[in-house]
């Protein structure tokens, strides 16, 4: 097979293709230029240029081809505009699960079939911690054994299609093993630090990229229970629900439990565990289902309410053709509007519904 491997300069996908090159894999490198440092170069440090140089020292040593490809601008109208739209409306975008979907999944598959037509690549490679299993004509997108380092939860919204063409070579091994790997490949990059923080923005901080788009907006904070202004705030689109950290307050801890778009409020409490906020239902809409169909079984499954090893029981009543209600067996405390519910099926990742 003929195999594209997008590689990012980390450890993971420079294993992946460390891993398919040993095993004899036709494979070209791609790098994919999409992150903002360009545009934001003055709030600190672009650490593309020392990715991109990890990158073409693997790729040096592995003797693979390397092609340097810019989505920026692909990237800046699908998913930077998705993410400013959503944190204009009060809620909390996932531009990850979207750069998946939309960028690395999408745009560099239509670009590769077009400007590489001649290439002809039978599946698109990364270094993210999921694995795909073919059944029948059905393309099923499972856990990585790794609980914790799974990525299923970024994938969510892969169709068939995508999945036909995904390869994830490092989806069955663990972390520890990776680095192993690294090792035993002696990769340049075998004792870099894994990378934190969005996909476009590298080392960058969240707030900076807020702030350079939307500016500041002095706004009060509200103790919920009370109504009483306890301090201000600088625009309710610096914060979440759920969140402690950066309020500034003292007698805490605070917690964001919710806000007000239109008066640029933001509610806190210091009873945000509180026995009667029960917090162990919710609502989500634009759901995608991998399958394209909605599960058959909607009673004792599993959701992740963002990426990690913590999955709750839950099930699922359907409120409309795409509306649904979610129950949960627990209680949880940063159930946020706007980020992305996705469900579980042992460990089959069935799909994704954004929570309203």
């Amino acid at each position: 097979m003929k195999i594209a491997v997008l590689v990012s300069g980390g450890v993971d996908s420079s294993v992946a293709l460390a891993l398919l090159k040993a095993q004899g894999y036709d494979v070209i490198a791609y790098y994919l230029k999409i992150w903002l440092e360009d545009e934001l170069a003055f709030l600190g440090d672009c650490p593309w240029e020392e990715d991109l140089a990890y990158v073409q020292k693997v790729c040096e040593q592995l003797s693979v081809p390397l092609q340097i490809i810019s989505l920026q601008q692909e990237y800046h109208e699908k998913v930077v505009a998705y993410t400013l739209s959503e944190i204009k409306a009060g809620r909390t975008p996932n531009p990850d699960i979207f750069c998946n979907a939309w960028i690395k999944f999408g745009v560099f598959y239509d670009y590769i079939n077009t400007k590489f037509a001649h290439e002809s690549f039978d599946k698109v490679a990364t270094g993210h911690y999921a694995y795909v299993e073919e059944i029948g004509t059905q393309f099923i997108l499972k856990m990585a054994p790794d609980q914790i380092k799974d990525q299923t939860y970024f994938l969510a919204r892969l169709n068939q299609q995508q999945l036909s063409r995904a390869l994830f070579p490092i989806g069955k091994y663990d972390k520890s093993q990776v680095r192993e790997l690294a090792q035993k490949f002696d990769l340049p990059n075998k004792n870099r630090k894994d990378s934190q923080g969005i996909c476009f923005l590298g080392k960058l901080k969240f707030s900076d990229f807020v702030k350079h788009h939307l500016g500041e907006k002095t706004g009060n904070l509200v103790e919920y229970e009370t109504g009483k202004i306890v301090g201000k705030h600088q625009g309710f689109w610096f914060y979440t629900i759920g969140q402690r950290q950066g309020l500034g307050l003292s007698g805490g801890p605070w917690y964001v439990v919710a806000k007000d778009v239109l008066q640029n409020i933001v509610y806190i409490s210091k009873n945000y565990f509180d026995e009667f906020k029960e917090r162990d239902s919710f609502e989500i809409i634009n759901c995608h289902w991998i399958l394209g169909v909605a599960p058959d079984r909607v009673t004792n499954l599993k959701v992740k309410l963002r990426h990690g090893a913590q999955k709750y029981a839950c099930e699922l009543v359907q409120l409309g053709p795409d509306h649904w209600q979610v129950n949960l067996a627990e209680r949880d405390q940063g159930i946020a509007a706007g980020q992305y519910a996705v469900f579980y099926d042992q460990e089959i990742c069935l799909g994704a519904g954004m929570i309203l």
